[in-house]
């Protein structure tokens, strides 16, 4: 049976999905707040945030409005050489919004580029210092992105196990997850410092930088960690003179109840990867942040010691003159996302004692669950399809990750919205 004839569409190739046998993808016309408008009048709430960039909500006029007058003065152009108001603009805003000195932004756009930018960069510090590092840290159960560094970063899962051969070494230590009533999360947390203090005592001059999703893992499982444990890993990166390298492309922009996960945990990386969010899900756009001093080893006129990297659509105006008027948004719903909380945790309390329900956790506008079945847990846990498929039935659009049912709305969403959706899941955690 041809693809047209089972409703799919004969020429595009959908991303996350099994080519044969995979459920028509459902046609969307419009969107308007944390509602999407679909082809035969349904209408479905974003609980996603449609892969978690929509921070507003959809069709947030403001951001239209910017796009719409920055086009009619200047839509793209060359950034090596040249630059821009609305790229000036978006950098001064984050360094003003940045912790510390991070005060250098590199513009690409995505988060996988965001990633391998700062993969980069960290590993050529060290080669224009002439103290050349060639290992990274990284933690079980991360996702970075879907480019090679991006993956070679990432733990080894159904993602990456096709290219395992052609992703570099990493060493890798467990995340230290945890959740609602986790009276052991503190021992996790000293476990793991000690097993990286080890690391960097045996090899001092060996690690070019540590990476992490702080306090939330994304794709790995909306798995959550704590501040202290942040504020105890940023000690031991200063201690050992080694690069602390935040992935904040899910947590960035209010994800975490605060502007970034390092404003929650009072630290400062030394590179600090964005997207997703800085444009309100309007257009690709990403930006790497570094330090005053890491760029300082590449202010050179050295030809060897300039970073050659760039991409056709770097700083593209377009997405800049979104990303201003999203971060102007961002300080008009402070109150939102900081509150959000509170409200997702006043439901998990109620949902703990489901008999399908375990470790819930909360951290800002992300809450997530664990949904208990006679699989075992995982990104292809067979749960996930059934949730899916009944909230849709129910106004919901929620995608699991395996047998983790998770909730990330935009900020826009109003109390009664969210009460609403929780009502729905109860109901459809009873049935499955």
């Amino acid at each position: 049976m041809s693809q047209v004839e089972t409703g799919m569409h004969p020429n595009i190739w959908y991303p996350f999905t099994a080519v044969k046998d995979s459920p028509i993808p459902q046609k969307v016309l419009s969107g308007e707040g944390a509602w999407l408008n679909l082809e035969g009048d349904k209408h479905i709430l974003d609980l996603i945030s449609s892969w978690w960039v929509n921070t507003h909500g959809h069709a947030r006029p403001e951001i239209a409005e910017a796009i719409y007058k920055q086009a009619q003065e200047l839509e793209q152009v060359i950034f090596a050489g040249f630059t821009h108001n609305p790229a000036e603009q978006v950098a001064e805003t984050l360094a003003d919004k940045l912790p510390g000195d991070l005060n250098r932004f590199f513009f690409s756009d995505n988060g996988s580029t965001a990633v391998e930018i700062s993969l980069k960069l960290a590993y050529q510090y060290w080669v224009n210092r002439g103290e050349p590092r060639k290992t990274f840290i990284s933690f079980e159960g991360a996702y970075h992105g879907d480019t090679f560094g991006a993956m070679s970063v990432g733990s080894r899962s159904v993602f990456t196990d096709v290219f395992k051969d052609l992703l570099f070494d990493v060493e890798f230590l467990p995340y230290p997850t945890t959740w609602i009533g986790d009276e052991e999360a503190g021992d996790k947390e000293d476990k793991i410092i000690e097993q990286l203090e080890n690391l960097l005592d045996e090899n001092p001059d060996k690690y070019a930088g540590i990476i992490i999703e702080p306090l939330i893992q994304g794709a790995g499982g909306m798995r959550m960690c704590s501040e202290e444990f942040l504020q105890k890993l940023h000690w031991v990166n200063r201690q050992y003179n080694t690069l602390l390298i935040f992935d904040e492309v899910m947590t960035g922009f209010g994800r975490t109840g605060e502007w970034f996960a390092a404003d929650r945990a009072q630290v400062q990386p030394d590179l600090m990867c964005l997207s997703k969010g800085i444009t309100g899900g309007f257009l690709p756009l990403a930006v790497t942040a570094c330090t005053d001093e890491l760029y300082e080893e590449f202010d050179s006129r050295d030809p060897m010691k300039t970073f050659y990297h760039g991409h056709s659509y770097t700083a593209n105006p377009l997405g800049c003159a979104a990303a201003i008027a999203s971060l102007k948004l961002m300080d008009e719903s402070e109150s939102s996302f900081k509150n959000m909380e509170a409200i997702h945790r006043e439901h998990l309390n109620r949902l703990a004692d489901h008999p399908r329900v375990e470790k819930t956790r909360v951290t800002g506008t992300v809450a997530a669950m664990d949904i208990v079945t006679e699989e075992g847990a995982g990104y292809l846990n067979k749960v996930a399809g059934a949730i899916k498929e009944k909230a849709f039935d129910e106004g919901l659009l929620i995608r699991p990750l395996g047998n983790v049912l998770y909730l990330l709305p935009p900020y826009c969403i109003t109390h009664d919205e969210l009460d609403w959706a929780y009502e729905k899941i109860e109901k459809i955690l009873d049935e499955i």
